[in-house]
């Protein structure tokens, strides 16, 4: 094989391989909830969902808790 084919085929080989060594950042810890004061139920047959954190883009957001019927 000539020169040029070589240098070729090893440029090739080296972009392949880079190219599998993606990283994905790591997310930082969840931030300890808050506290929530829970209101008063609306009416009965409702249940208290407990607010929670949800990954947003960059952060965590912090999704407060609500009452619902079941």
């Amino acid at each position: 094989m000539s020169k040029t084919v070589k240098s070729l085929l090893a440029a090739t080989l080296v972009a392949i391989t880079l190219s599998g060594c993606v990283v994905a950042p790591a997310r930082p810890h969840r931030p300890p909830p808050p506290v929530e004061v829970v209101p008063v139920m609306p009416a009965p047959g409702y249940h208290w969902v407990a607010g929670h954190y949800r990954w947003g883009g960059n952060q965590w957001r912090w999704v407060p808790g609500h009452w619902r019927a079941y």
